[in-house]
C-alpha cells in the first residue's frame, strides 16, 4: 500500500513539513508485530534465532537473542568517509519509515514512532559516505541510523554534532527497545540509496527546468527562427518527452520579441542572395533542445515512478506476512532497481551538462555566433578577458561528468564469504549521481551568468520573454555585468546555491 509520495517526501525534506502517520497504518504495523511475536516461537527464522549472513548456519541461544539484535547494529556501524548531507539522511529515514509502514517487517510500533520523531525534530544521524554494496541493502549505513535509535553514536542537531543519547534525553525520547528483530529490520534494506536518490531526483528535475529555459534564452540571444519548437514539427515524432519539452519551450518563449519567424523572413517575397547573412538553421545545441532534453525528461519521470514504488516497498528480509501466516526468506533488500535508475539519471544529467557546455561555447566563440565579442568581453579586448577563464571551469567539470557517466550498475564484487555473490552497488550509483548533480549545477551557473552577459552585450533585456527576463534579473541580483577583470568565484558559488534552493519559477 502506498503511504508516501515523492511530493510528500520532498516537502518534509526541503520545506520543513512534518511527517504524519495515519492511525490505521500504525494499526497494521502493530498487527504484523503481534503476529510475529506469536509465530516465531519454536521456529528457525533467519535473524531472529540465527546468525546473520554466512553466520546463519549457527543457531543463537534463546538467552542471547536480544544481544544478537544489538550486535548487528554495533558491529555494522563501520562506515568511512565524510558524513552524508542532512537532506539525504532525512530522506533515508523517510524511506525506512515507508518500509516499516508496509507492515511486513515485524517491528514494534515504537520503532516507527521513534523514527518519525527523529525526522520531524531534524535529528540527523551520522552516516558515513562509504559502506554499502547495495545487496543486503545498506547494512552499514542503516546500522548508523539504528545506532542512534538505540541512543549511541552521533547526530547532527541544530547545527552541531552531538552524542545521540544526549540529544534524545533533551528531546524527551527513549532509545529503541529490542523486542524480536528490530536490530535486523532497522539495518536491512535499500533506504539509504533510496533517500539519496530522492534528493537527486529533486535536483535533477530542477536542472532540467533550468536547461529548458536556457535553451529558450540562448535562441533569443541568437535571434533564431522559432520553428524548431513548433508543434507540427515535434508532434510528428512520437515521443512524449520531446513533445512536452517543445511545449514548455513554446510557453517560456511566448512573450519574447527576440525570436524570428521563418514564414515572415524566408517564406515571404523573393530572395536572390547567394550567401545568407543569417544562419538558415542554428547549431544543434540551439535547435535540438526538444530532441535532446525529451529523453532526459522521460528518464527522470521513469526514475520518479521507480523511486515512489521503492519508497512504498517492503525491502526487508525476511518478510513477515500476517495475511498468509508465514515468514518468507528472499532478497527484497537487493538494490538493483535503484542502482539501474540512478545510473540512467546520471547518464542523462551528463548529457544535459554537455548540452549546456556546448551552448556556453556558442556564446563565447565569436566566430561561431557572429554577434558577440570573444568570451563576452565588454572591456578592452586584449587588456580584459571577460568570461574566458569560466570556460575552463565549465569544460573541466563537464569532462569529469563524462568520466563519471560509466554505469556503476554493471559493477559487482562478491563479498561476505561469497554469500553476497552478486551485489547492486546501488548506493555508490546514487552517490556518483549526486556528484554529477553538483557538477551540473556548477556548469549551469556559469552558463546562466554567460546568458545574462550576452543579453547585456546585445542590449536586449527588454525584448526577452518574461521568463528569461526573470532569470536575467535573478542572475544580475548576484552577479553584476562584467566589464573590468575581477574575481567572481564567490558569486558563482552564491548563484549555484540560489539555483538549487531559491529558484525562480519555470
Amino acid at each position: 500500500m502506498k503511504f508516501l509520495t515523492l511530493k510528500q517526501a520532498r516537502a518534509v525534506v526541503f520545506q520543513g513539513e512534518k511527517l504524519s502517520i495515519a492511525p490505521e497504518a500504525m494499526a497494521q504495523v502493530e498487527r504484523c508485530y503481534a503476529f510475529l511475536e506469536k509465530f516465531h516461537n519454536d521456529k528457525v527464522i533467519y535473524g531472529i534465532n540465527t546468525g546473520f549472513g554466512p553466520m546463519a548456519q549457527w543457531r543463537v541461544d534463546d538467552d542471547k537473542l536480544i544481544d544478537l539484535q544489538y550486535n548487528i547494529i554495533r558491529s555494522h556501524s563501520t562506515g568511512a568517509g565524510e558524513p552524508l548531507d542532512d537532506a539525504s539522511v532525512k530522506a533515508a529515514m523517510i524511506a525506512r519509515a515507508g518500509t516499516f509502514l508496509q507492515a511486513r517487517s515485524g517491528v514494534h510500533p515504537d520503532v516507527v514512532k521513534l523514527l518519525v520523531e527523529f525526522i520531524n525534530r531534524d535529528i540527523i544521524p551520522f552516516i558515513p559516505r562509504h559502506g554499502s554494496v547495495g545487496a543486503s541493502g545498506d547494512l552499514v549505513q542503516l546500522a548508523h541510523i539504528a545506532l542512534n535509535l538505540i541512543g549511541e553514536g552521533e547526530v547532527h542537531y541544530k547545527g552541531q554534532w552531538r552524542p545521540a543519547g544526549e540529544v534524545m534525553r533533551e528531546c524527551g525520547l527513549k532509545p529503541m527497545q529490542i523486542h524480536i528483530r528490530e536490530g535486523l529490520s532497522a539495518t536491512n534494506g535499500t533506504s539509504v540509496m533510496t533517500g539519496i536518490s530522492i534528493v537527486n531526483q529533486v535536483f535533477a528535475t530542477r536542472l532540467l527546468d533550468l536547461a529548458t529555459l536556457a535553451s529558450v534564452w540562448i535562441n533569443e540571444i541568437a535571434g533564431s527562427y522559432d520553428d524548431f519548437m513548433a508543434e507540427p514539427l515535434n508532434e510528428c515524432r512520437r515521443h512524449e518527452g520531446q513533445q512536452t519539452i517543445a511545449r514548455r519551450m513554446r510557453e517560456l518563449a511566448a512573450s519574447s520579441q527576440c525570436l524570428s519567424k521563418r514564414g515572415t523572413e524566408l517564406y515571404n517575397g523573393h530572395h536572390d542572395e547567394h550567401v545568407f547573412e543569417k544562419k538558415v538553421q542554428p547549431y544543434y545545441s540551439l535547435r535540438c533542445g526538444p530532441q535532446i532534453l525529451g529523453p532526459i525528461l522521460e528518464t527522470f519521470d521513469n526514475a520518479a515512478a521507480i523511486l515512489e514504488d521503492e519508497l512504498n516497498s517492503a525491502c526487508d528480509n525476511p518478510i513477515v506476512d500476517p495475511e498468509t501466516q508465514s515468514v518468507y526468506h528472499g532478497g527484497n533488500f537487493h538494490g538493483d532497481y535503484i542502482s539501474l535508475e540512478e545510473d540512467k539519471v546520471k547518464i542523462a544529467l551528463v548529457r544535459l551538462t554537455m548540452l549546456m557546455e556546448r551552448q556556453l561555447n556558442y556564446l563565447f566563440h565569436d566566430r561561431i555566433n557572429g554577434i558577440l565579442p570573444p568570451f563576452l568581453n565588454m572591456g578592452t579586448l586584449g587588456l580584459n578577458y571577460g568570461m574566458q577563464a569560466c570556460q575552463f571551469t565549465a569544460t573541466s567539470t563537464t569532462a569529469e561528468c563524462q568520466t563519471l557517466a560509466m554505469p556503476n550498475y554493471v559493477h559487482s564484487i562478491p563479498n561476505n564469504n561469497d554469500n553476497q555473490d552478486v551485489v547492486s552497488m546501488g548506493t555508490n550509483s546514487a552517490l556518483l549521481c549526486r556528484q554529477v548533480v553538483e557538477n551540473a549545477f556548477q556548469v549551469m551557473t556559469i552558463h546562466y551568468i554567460a546568458l545574462a552577459q550576452a543579453t547585456d552585450c546585445l542590449g536586449i533585456k527588454d525584448k526577452l520573454s518574461s521568463r528569461s527576463r526573470e532569470a536575467y534579473e535573478a542572475v544580475r541580483g548576484i552577479q553584476p555585468v562584467i566589464v573590468e577583470d575581477t574575481p567572481f568565484y564567490k558569486e558563482i558559488a552564491r548563484l549555484t546555491d540560489y539555483l538549487k534552493y531559491h529558484p525562480f519559477e519555470i
